[in-house]
């Protein structure tokens, strides 16, 4: 009698030995600590709240970045994508949080917002699944890619010692940033396979230690913070409902489900396992929990984070357990504010050293992306050159659209939404619409761009 045959296990459900998961898992943290507390530092710094209200906002949003994770990694009924998606603090909500915070209403009527937004984004998140199909190669290529370069100016600011560091652009600073490259590259490069798969933790531990005999940080500020503290649900007062605020953060939530949905795609592809319409709308309604969640527990919106994307490109590691764990750590964090105050002594300079690899790699991973795209003979390349270009247009030029209004700067001041808005509608025009003196019924079947032109493609090199 033949034994019964096992299925295989997909790397995403492969769960590694627990000395690998702490490690894999650790450097996800690192790697996303420093955008997890930033906005919680920037809208409680444009409210001016106390050092101790400042402290109580960053626990609470780790706290609630573990939970989020979790549900994301590990999911529960229709909730979550179970992908290693890293949950944060989206930055799309941070004008309209502090506008919301600094003109009327305070804390109470951001976390109303906050929760009126989570909840409409569990609604919507069905809809947001079917329109998966217009997200071929062409798009999803576009977006990653927009996605990497957008990050790289946030890597190119720690590098230089932090925006808005007294020492910025400091020689030494930028000196310790290429210190940090060059390990990780070595470690990728020569070490064993097991060590170069946690060679940004690596990085970083060695620039850290490096860092402190050379003044640039210590970790005195560990000591004063407390073992434990513990975030309670409206801890500043019960939310408010006031409409213009509402409408606001309902403008976030859009721009987050479609930023969201191509970090989801981006990581589909690098772990070999595509995102249907069920998953997407799975991971959206998943994000739209932990923003009540977020509302709920002291803290804002939530989405998937790309610097963790490039982090799973760059590794190969594609378990989501691994990123379960890391949901686990944020959790420890937010529960032990001395140990979140140990990992805040990171120098940025380290960070931006191990961020232009991981960014970069995002980048990369779109331009692998758009290898499987025929540009032959048909407008693809436009769509990807002008989504590119207006996708850059805040990054490179911030303040472009100062002059516009609150809702059209929410959506057009993010990089990602706005170049992935537009490559979603030059794709519609040039690969879906008639073309003038054709019908829709005389076009191919595969149109350019399009996943079912991908398909074909792939039939006829597998026929040959």
């Amino acid at each position: 009698m033949t034994p019964p045959t096992q299925t295989a296990v997909h790397p995403v459900d492969e769960v590694p030995p627990p000395s690998q998961l702490a490690a894999f898992g650790l450097q996800h943290v690192l790697a996303m600590y420093a955008g997890a507390v930033a906005v919680p530092l920037i809208v409680g710094g444009a409210m001016k709240l106390s050092p101790a209200d400042l402290a109580y906002l960053i626990t609470a949003d780790l706290l609630v970045c573990g939970i989020a994770t979790l549900i994301q990694c590990i999911g529960f009924w229709r909730f979550g994508i179970r992908l290693p998606i890293v949950q944060g603090c989206t930055f799309a909500a941070v004008s309209p949080m502090v506008l919301i915070g600094t003109t009327g209403g305070g804390l109470p009527a951001i976390y109303g917002a906050v929760i009126a937004a989570g909840l409409a984004m569990m609604l919507l998140a069905p809809v947001f699944g079917k329109l998966l199909r217009f997200f071929p190669p062409l798009v999803t290529g576009t977006v990653i890619l927009i996605i990497g370069l957008s990050l790289l100016p946030v890597a190119g600011n720690w590098a230089g010692g932090g925006a808005g560091a007294k020492d910025f652009g400091e020689p030494k600073n930028i000196g310790l940033a290429a210190f940090v490259l060059v390990v990780v590259l070595g470690v990728q490069r020569f070490a064993p396979a097991a060590l170069s798969r946690i060679a940004v933790l690596i990085g970083i531990v060695v620039g850290v230690v490096v860092a402190i005999p050379a003044g640039f940080t210590d970790f005195g500020g560990a000591g004063d913070a407390d073992w434990v503290g513990i975030s309670t649900p409206f801890h500043f007062g019960a939310p408010t409902f006031h409409a213009a605020a509402v409408i606001s953060m309902l403008v976030v939530a859009l721009v987050t489900m479609t930023e969201t949905t191509g970090d989801f795609i981006a990581v589909g592809e690098l772990t070999d396992r595509p995102v249907e319409p069920g998953a997407l709308a799975d991971g959206l309604r998943a994000d739209g929990l932990s923003t009540v969640l977020g509302g709920v527990f002291n803290t804002f919106p939530y989405t998937a984070f790309a610097q963790n994307v490039g982090l799973v490109g760059m590794t190969r590691v594609r378990s989501r357990w691994v990123v379960a764990t890391a949901g686990g750590i944020l959790v420890l964090l937010g529960l032990l504010p001395k140990l979140g105050a140990v990992v805040a002594a990171i120098p940025a300079p380290v960070l931006g050293g191990a961020g232009l690899v991981m960014f970069g790699t995002v980048a990369a991973g779109g331009l692998r992306t758009l290898t499987k795209v025929d540009f032959t003979g048909n407008h693809n390349l436009t769509v990807v050159a002008v989504s590119v270009a207006v996708g850059m247009l805040p990054v490179g030029v911030p303040g472009i659209y100062a002059k516009f209004p609150d809702w059209f700067q929410t959506v057009m001041d993010s990089g990602i939404s706005a170049g992935c808005l537009t490559a979603l509608v030059l794709n519609l025009l040039f690969n879906h619409l008639p073309q003038k003196g054709t019908s829709a019924a005389a076009e191919p079947v595969g149109l350019p761009g399009s996943r079912s032109e991908d398909t074909v493609q792939q039939f006829g090199e597998e026929r040959v």
